[in-house]
């Protein structure tokens, strides 16, 4: 039997550990996907953003902040609307903040990714958890990307969040080391 991290117990929760979560993501778009999902999550489960994320691509044009950031009343009107994402007003507000935000970034740094990337190193942060238990819901350098971010315009972007975003996109590796995933991505 493969052994997983706890968290990961329906089929939709398996196949994003066995495949995304974790794994180093440079490519900005990808990043600013898991920005906003992150983000949309706050206060909900993650199953619940999974199950909503093709919805999410579709309504947020593929996750192009340019798109986004161009998002009108009428665009976020619409998106309230879609039951197919989570309708909550602010975090509307924030995802079209947040692309105009991403898309300063990019032209500061060159790109999100060596923003982002900056704040470990270039590298991901190898971390030995040996339960759920031993996973911080933040940390020193979550707080410090977390109010760089804030200080540059974004939203929904607290110290939790932007941990769960790195976790997310390999930033740390988080995978329990009983994990089969642990060791495969301590590798890369």
């Amino acid at each position: 039997m493969t052994k997983r991290c706890a968290w990961a117990r329906n089929p939709l929760a398996i196949r994003y550990h066995d495949r995304e979560w974790g794994v180093p993501v440079r490519n900005d778009r990808k990043l600013f996907e898991f920005l906003i999902l992150e983000g949309a999550q706050a206060g909900l489960s993650w199953d619940i953003i999974l199950k909503k994320r093709g919805a999410y691509r579709k309504g947020y044009l593929a996750f192009h902040p340019e798109k986004v950031a161009r998002f009108d009343a009428r665009k976020k009107r619409a998106l309230l609307a879609d039951a197919g994402i989570v309708r909550n007003r602010a975090k509307v507000e924030a995802s079209v903040l947040n692309a105009r935000a991403f898309l300063k970034v990019q032209d500061e740094f060159g790109s999100f990714a060596r923003y982002a990337w900056g704040f470990v190193g270039d590298r991901p942060v190898a971390n030995r958890r040996r339960s759920l238990r031993d996973v911080p819901a933040r940390t020193p350098v979550s707080d410090a990307l977390s109010k760089d971010l804030k200080r540059r315009g974004f939203k929904f972007v607290g110290s939790t969040i932007m941990y769960a975003f790195m976790q997310a996109v390999g930033m740390v590796n988080d995978h329990t080391t009983d994990c089969f995933r642990w060791r495969e991505l301590g590798k890369k």
